[in-house]
């Protein structure tokens, strides 16, 4: 059986598996309380590493500065809307308005990339 097919984004899919790791490792830090409860920890721990490696497998396709601007922009994303809707942060306009920009530079950078 061979790799997926040519038209299939890989790079991109990795990014965004490394990007949601980048939530669940926030949201594990959070609850480890300063790596003083080993659980949390070890998923802290555990997320981080795989969304490194798999940021790191789509570096090999993808340009750094916008495979790490996705990367951080996606995930800085998901820990906001994870900390609004999991633990009750605040939802006020200008948060949902700042992730809305943030998440616009994401896709701009991803459809500039297709373009390069």
């Amino acid at each position: 059986m061979s790799g997926p097919p040519d038209w299939f984004p890989t790079a991109w899919v990795l990014l965004a598996a490394a990007a949601a790791l980048e939530v669940v490792w926030a949201l594990a830090m959070k609850e480890s309380q300063g790596f003083t409860r080993l659980w949390p920890s070890v998923v802290t721990v555990g997320a981080a590493a795989v969304s490194f490696g798999l940021l790191a497998l789509a570096l090999r396709d993808l340009p750094v500065g916008t495979a790490y601007a996705v990367w951080v922009g996606l995930g800085a994303s998901g820990v906001v809307l994870a900390g609004i809707t999991m633990l009750g942060e605040s939802a006020s306009p200008l948060r949902i308005g700042c992730v809305l920009l943030i998440l616009a530079g994401v896709v701009g950078l991803h459809l500039a990339e297709g373009h390069a």
